[in-house]
């Protein structure tokens, strides 16, 4: 009854700031979401809370 390319999906969310200040790792502060495709087919960017930064952060989703 599902098919491969189901509707609904689970994306990942880094901190953009973390990202840029610890060239190393691909952004320390993780969350995750489930987004419906046929609505935003766009990359997702939400403020998320960053535990690192200790601020509210641009948070975008990133390739998996």
């Amino acid at each position: 009854m599902s098919s491969n390319k189901d509707v609904r999906v689970t994306v990942a969310l880094e901190c953009t700031s973390c990202i840029s200040a610890h060239e190393k790792s691909a952004g320390i502060s993780r969350y995750t979401t489930r987004k419906n495709r046929r609505n935003t087919p766009t990359r997702l960017e939400l403020q998320k809370y960053c535990f690192i930064c200790q601020k509210h952060t641009l948070h975008k989703e990133s390739r998996k």
